[in-house]
């Protein structure tokens, strides 16, 4: 059996993930930080299914964290699919974005990513198989108002993923990145009504989670083995 970590793995997109996952046989490890008792929920859910799941709780920005639970995590069995979907959005236009507000969301969505991704390469290496799969968004490939940092964060991502994909071509490692437009869940619903989905998306409703699940689930696949290096877009037409 396959393990799968899933950064994030509590919110909306990231526990459709899980729950794809595991409906595909992979034994999922569900990370949450802030929110652990919603990542329970969701290893509660995949084992009533019949699939397998934990919960791993650590904050994706804590670098040494990171090292020493992923390191537990390798010693009992390699992780071969990471999903790096944890991020967060702290918007305001630039001219008035502290730095706090920027240090902070590129942290967690970029260098969450190097400090997650980073120790479980070489044991991903060993097996000659895995799937890496980041989660961007349309901010990162065409900007957006009052995200500058979240753009840079995820466009980051973006030149990253390419790279990294050079890098573990010969190995059996694949890496992508998913970016989605506007996806039905709590935070979407806060900022866009029916209407602004209507004027912005030309196929006139929003995502839905398990819609990005399906996708990122093939790419973590034994079917996607030949596609890496890429940044597929989720949106509806939107771009």
């Amino acid at each position: 059996m396959k393990r799968a970590l899933v950064t994030g793995g509590s919110g909306d997109i990231g526990a459709a993930i899980c729950r794809r996952l595991a409906a595909e046989g992979v034994e999922v490890l569900v990370h949450a930080n802030s929110q652990p008792q919603r990542a329970e929920v969701v290893c509660e859910e995949i084992i009533a299914a019949g699939g397998k799941a934990a919960a791993l709780v650590f904050d994706v920005t804590d670098g040494a964290k990171c090292r020493e639970i992923l390191a537990a995590e390798t010693g009992r069995a390699p992780i071969q699919i990471v999903i790096n979907n944890a991020g967060l959005h702290d918007d305001a236009p630039l001219a008035g974005m502290s730095e706090e507000q920027w240090r902070r969301v590129i942290d967690v969505s970029l260098n969450g990513f190097y400090n997650v991704t980073q120790p479980l390469l070489l044991p991903m290496m060993a097996t000659r198989w895995g799937r890496i799969v980041s989660l961007s968004s349309i901010a990162g490939v065409m900007g957006n108002r009052g995200q500058a940092n979240y753009a840079a964060a995820k466009a980051g991502l973006h030149g990253a993923s390419k790279s990294l994909a050079l890098e573990l071509a010969s190995r059996g490692v694949t890496v992508n990145v998913v970016a989605p437009g506007i996806i039905a869940g709590r935070m979407t619903g806060q900022v866009f009504d029916k209407d602004a989905i209507k004027t912005l998306v030309p196929m006139k409703r929003a995502g839905q989670p398990e819609e990005v699940a399906d996708l990122v689930a093939f790419l973590a696949s034994e079917r996607a083995g030949y596609i890496s290096g890429q940044v597929i877009g989720i949106n509806g037409a939107m771009a």
